[in-house]
């Protein structure tokens, strides 16, 4: 499969078809660890009105950014960061960005107990307007994940409920804007990585400079905001004992406009074991050699624990001084 293929989710999200969506998803799963979906039933005004937030909200001064900074977020890692801010195996990266996630309050009992990526988000007072966004794209990306991973749950054979039941009851989710600024030369936006969990739906503008990496090279995505893109993180390609791909991909733009997009993760319960799906046997070598020269499926133990050593290299100075945070 040289493309990533286009998926209509409609049959799956009514019931009638189901089977035949689980198959394409299984093919494509397989083949390339990318597809789009098209009938997700997520309005497109309410993507159109986050894009118009995000722009107005990047179009300010970093000294009206930095009052939501990320330093200001502590250990739940939430807040502003900026161009170059953010590492990429140790590269920075040329875009900026928002981190987000389920918004706690201060007294709720994990954000008191000082789990990491846990707490109230950082948003900004201008625009108004994000944060209501913000929590309503939140919201219907964790109804479609939920429906994702159910045709992924027939596509192995599990079942629809299956990860509902044994590993998304309480899913971590997190959401990103990123501003991709325009020109750069030969920098990358974000250099070749995979994702870290489950699955990953994101949410592009028009401006294009996605690429995937198949076995022949890479191809590029097209760019649609009305379909969304949907790739397997470096957990589902553990637990598939490497029947789903965990993809390498990268983002140059090449346009002559800001790029905006927005990556939406739903990942395993914070306390998950991960392990192998009922069936699945990691493979005897490692698999296929990866990106950064990791196995994945030596991993064992939680995904809280798994995550956050991931997300501590993707901004070591914050992790440094959240380490030196009394408790």
């Amino acid at each position: 499969m040289e493309h990533v293929p286009v998926i209509d989710l409609g049959p799956l999200r009514t019931g009638r078809g189901a089977s035949d969506v689980a198959a394409v998803l299984d093919r494509a799963c397989r083949d390339v660890g990318f597809f789009c979906i098209s009938g997700h039933g997520v309005d497109p005004a309410l993507g159109a009105e986050l894009e118009a937030q995000a722009r107005a909200f990047f179009d300010q001064p970093e000294r009206e950014k930095a009052e939501i900074a990320m330093s200001r977020g502590g250990s739940a890692w939430r807040g502003w960061f900026p161009v170059g801010g953010e590492l990429t195996s140790g590269h920075p990266n040329r875009k900026e960005g928002l981190y987000f996630g389920r918004e706690l309050a201060q007294d709720d009992q994990l954000v008191v107990a000082g789990r990491p990526l846990h707490g109230p988000n950082l948003f900004p007072a201008t625009p108004a307007g994000l944060r209501d966004v913000v929590l309503e794209w939140m919201a219907a990306m964790t109804d479609l994940g939920r429906v994702v991973m159910q045709g992924l749950g027939l596509a192995l054979g599990l079942g629809r409920q299956w990860f509902d039941e044994h590993l998304t009851a309480d899913p971590i989710t997190l959401f990103r804007i990123f501003h991709y600024p325009p020109g750069g030369g030969d920098d990358w936006g974000v250099g070749e990585h995979t994702d870290y969990g489950l699955l990953t739906v994101l949410r592009q503008d028009d401006c294009g400079g996605l690429q995937v990496k198949s076995r022949n090279g890479w191809i590029e995505v097209p760019a649609d905001p009305d379909v969304f893109v949907c790739n397997i993180g470096d957990m589902l390609d553990r637990m598939t004992g490497g029947r789903y791909r965990s993809t390498p991909h990268r983002v140059k733009n090449t346009s002559s406009r800001g790029r905006l997009s927005f990556p939406f993760f739903f990942d395993p319960s914070w306390d998950a074991e991960i392990g192998p799906l009922p069936g699945m046997t990691p493979p005897a070598d490692g698999g296929d050699p990866r990106w950064d020269g990791v196995d994945v499926h030596r991993w064992e133990g939680t995904y809280g624990a798994y995550l956050t050593a991931k997300v501590a290299k993707v901004f070591p100075g914050l992790h440094t001084v959240i380490e030196r945070e009394p408790s």
